[in-house]
């Protein structure tokens, strides 16, 4: 199992936009990729982190190269409440 780490820094006064997004446009995507396992969407204040589990890492590199994965990462930064944002993969785990 793969986890993938994705962390922002939110506009807090737009944090409710940045939660309904996550849940209508994010989810949606995440599960209509193959390999995908579950996530938890986490926010403190302004900081945001989204935690996913992949089969595989080559799971993650077919999502992360998708058009629908793009098109959702383009449309989050054009909503302007993102104000920073990283991305990061960790080893396999096993549970």
């Amino acid at each position: 199992m793969i986890v993938r780490i994705w962390s922002a820094k939110i506009d807090p006064d737009r944090a409710d936009e940045y939660e309904n997004f996550a849940y209508a446009r994010s989810l949606p995507m995440f599960r209509s990729h193959t390999g995908f396992l579950g996530c938890a969407f986490l926010r403190d204040g302004a900081d945001c982190t989204v935690v996913t589990l992949w089969e595989s890492a080559e799971d993650v590199a077919t999502l992360e190269a998708s058009a629908r994965y793009r098109e959702t990462v383009a449309a989050i930064m054009a909503a302007g409440f993102i104000l920073t944002a990283s991305n990061a993969l960790a080893a396999t785990a096993s549970l």
